[in-house]
C-alpha cells in the first residue's frame, strides 16, 4: 500500500470487485465464500526514507488507514527506521500502536466500505478496475501468467514503474518530504538495531543438536527421494512434509531440489 490515500482505497475496492467478477463469471463457485476476496496488506517499504526517518510514521499511518478503508483482512505496518536498518523494539512498538489506534480509536473499522458513494472514489475504482482488467487480458494474450513470466513481462513492468517513480523524484516532479522538499540539515539520531552475535551462536548449537539427534540415514533417504522426484511429475509436497517431520533443514531440502532445478533467475524483460 503506497502514499496516495484515495488511490489506494480505490485500488483495494477495485480488487475486491474484480475478484468477485472473475470468480463468478469464469468458475461459478458453489461456495459463495470463494467469491469473497481476502487479502493481506503491507505498507510500502519503498516509500520509507532514511532522511528525517520520523516522517515515516506519518507515511505508514496514511498507508495503513488506506488499507483498512479498502477492506484489508490483515495488515503489516513497517517501522519508521527500516530505511536505516533492522527495526528496534521502540520503532516496532510504534508500528504496532499505529495499527491499534486505527482499529480502536479512529472508527474506520466500525463500518464496511466507508468511502462507498464518494464520486471521486467510485470513479477511481471504476478506472482502476478497467485498467486492471485490460492488464489481465494482456497477460492472457501472452499465453497466461507463466508464459508472461518467461517472457519477462511482469519484471519489465515492475522495473519500468520503479524507474518512472524514482526519475520523478530526481526531477523534483514528485515531492518527497525530507528528500527533495522540506529538506533539513540533520544529524540522524536513530540507532538501528544491532544483532546480538549470541543469537547466531545459539542457532548454530540448535542446528548441531538437531543433526545429532535425528536419524541421518532416514534424512538422506528422503532427500534423495526429493531429488529423484524433481526429475518426474511426482507431487513434491508429501515428500517435503515427510522431510520436515524427519528434521531435515530447509537448506537441505532446497539443495535437494536445486540439484535438479538449479537456481531460477527471472528474466528482466529488457
Amino acid at each position: 500500500c503506497h502514499n496516495d490515500f484515495l488511490e489506494e482505497v480505490s485500488k483495494f475496492r477495485a480488487a475486491r470487485r474484480l475478484w468477485y467478477d472473475l470468480m463468478t463469471e469464469r468458475y461459478n463457485p458453489k461456495n459463495p465464500r470463494s467469491s469473497m476476496l481476502r487479502f493481506h496488506t503491507q505498507v510500502a517499504g519503498v516509500s520509507l526514507t532514511a532522511q528525517q526517518p520520523l516522517n515515516n510514521i506519518s507515511r505508514v499511518t496514511i498507508q495503513a488507514l488506506a488499507a483498512v478503508c479498502g477492506g484489508t483482512q490483515s495488515l503489516h505496518t513497517n517501522s519508521y527506521d527500516e530505511a536505516l536498518g533492522l527495526p528496534t523494539e521502540k520503532s516496532a512498538t510504534v508500528a504496532l500502536r499505529t495499527q491499534q489506534i486505527i482499529a480502536e480509536e479512529s472508527g474506520v473499522a466500525d463500518v464496511v466500505d466507508p468511502f462507498a458513494g464518494s464520486y471521486h472514489i467510485e470513479n477511481l475504482t471504476d478506472e482502476i478496475y478497467a485498467q486492471t482488467m485490460n492488464e489481465i487480458l494482456k497477460i492472457e494474450s501472452l499465453g497466461g501468467s507463466m508464459s508472461a513470466i518467461e517472457q519477462g513481462y511482469q519484471q519489465q513492468e515492475i522495473h519500468s514503474t520503479a524507474y518512472r517513480y524514482f526519475n520523478e523524484i530526481e526531477k523534483n516532479s514528485r515531492k518527497i518530504v525530507g528528500v527533495n522538499h522540506g529538506v533539513l540539515q540533520e544529524d540522524i539520531k536513530v540507532q538501528p538495531m544491532k544483532l546480538n552475535p549470541k543469537v547466531t551462536e545459539q542457532q548454530h548449537h540448535r542446528l548441531t543438536a538437531n543433526r545429532n539427534s535425528r536419524n541421518s540415514e532416514d534424512v538422506r533417504t528422503i532427500l534423495t527421494s526429493i531429488t529423484e522426484a524433481c526429475s518426474t511429475d511426482e507431487n513434491l509436497f508429501p515428500l517435503v512434509i515427510q522431510a520436515v517431520k524427519l528434521d531435515a533443514t530447509l537448506g537441505e531440502i532446497m539443495k535437494a531440489m536445486k540439484d535438479v532445478f538449479g537456481t531460477y533467475m527471472a528474466p528482466s524483460g529488457f
